[in-house]
């Protein structure tokens, strides 16, 4: 059998993060960030480890061209050794978002953006998987790109991500909640954190805080993220299904009518989920500004189960026929 391109690539971050682990008594996502590092500079950058230990990583590191991989290829494999980490680790916040939805998103946001150059943000970046999916999908356009995370080895690794795909990704290691001094972007994209938000005296600055209590990070995310976001500029979010069902949607209900049109809502297929409760939507909005005007309908979709070749293809055509349609 053939190995594919991601299985050889996949086999060098893992060998080689297992030898550093072994060696630097770390986790296996710190070896991973250590080995990525190591590929990226194309040297080997700890000093702490033996003559043997360095030895095995450099004949390793020269069996394989990182060139000559597409940054798919590269995500790919990435991904597939942080999730072997996770699952040694495991942190409840840190799903990954599933490739086939990273892919939808990049398609949505090339459809919805027709800039040759645009900003885009991601103010929940995590190890930097979706973004850089979505900018893998961005053919023929310059993005550039920010990233937030408050988690140190997460944004570790999602940095190094963007290095081996050779993205141009500005990130900051804070709180996406606190004050962001960044540019503003043409579009926001983001798997939402979703629970309660701890910092109570941060949350009393939104408008979407709670009247009582902890308030929902995910409100809270939404409103940061239009705060962060061009008139007339996009918002492409990860929603739970049951998000305008909780005892604080009427707020948020009223803060998105207030500030945004809804352009789409598109249910993701259950199949891709553990179960039921953890099903997600892609909900699209499009901040309000000087002569931007609502869609004639939102886009509503319901898809199939990804691998329902056929059904999906007919779901991808009514899309196309709804921006005809739109636009």
């Amino acid at each position: 059998m053939k190995i594919t391109p991601v299985e050889d690539l996949f086999t060098i971050f893992n060998e080689t993060a297992t030898i550093m682990q072994e060696e630097l008594q770390c986790t296996y996502l710190e070896a991973l960030a250590e080995t990525g590092e190591n590929l990226f500079h194309e040297s080997i950058l700890q000093d702490e480890l033996s003559e043997l230990t360095v030895k095995r990583l450099k004949k390793s590191y020269e069996s394989i061209n990182l060139s000559q991989y597409t940054n798919e290829d590269v995500r790919k494999s990435f991904q597939l050794a942080i999730l072997k980490g996770m699952k040694e680790n495991v942190q409840p916040n840190h799903q990954m978002t599933p490739d086939a939805v990273g892919m939808l998103m990049g398609y949505l946001v090339g459809k919805f953006i027709q800039e040759k150059t645009f900003r885009l943000l991601d103010p929940a970046v995590g190890t930097g998987n979706l973004l850089t999916t979505i900018m893998n999908h961005q053919k023929d356009k310059t993005v550039e790109a920010t990233g937030v995370e408050i988690d140190d080895l997460l944004i570790k690794l999602a940095y190094i991500n963007a290095n081996l795909q050779e993205h141009p990704i500005q990130f900051f290691n804070q709180d996406s909640l606190e004050p962001l001094f960044i540019e503003p972007a043409d579009a926001v994209v983001s798997d939402l954190p979703v629970g309660y938000y701890p910092n109570d005296v941060r949350s009393a600055e939104y408008k979407l805080r709670a009247d009582e209590g902890h308030s929902y990070s995910h409100h809270l995310f939404i409103e940061q993220s239009m705060n962060h976001v061009k008139p007339g500029g996009y918002l492409f979010f990860i929603i739970p299904n049951g998000m305008f069902e909780s005892d604080q949607a009427p707020k948020l209900h009223q803060y998105i009518k207030d500030h945004a049109y809804i352009q789409g809502m598109m249910q993701l297929p259950l199949t891709l989920f553990k179960n039921e409760r953890a099903a997600k939507s892609i909900f699209i909005l499009q901040k309000k500004g000087e002569g931007i005007t609502p869609p004639k309908q939102a886009l509503l979709v319901n898809l199939p189960s990804l691998s329902k070749t056929a059904e999906v293809e007919k779901i991808l055509n009514k899309i196309d026929a709804w921006f005809k349609d739109s636009k």
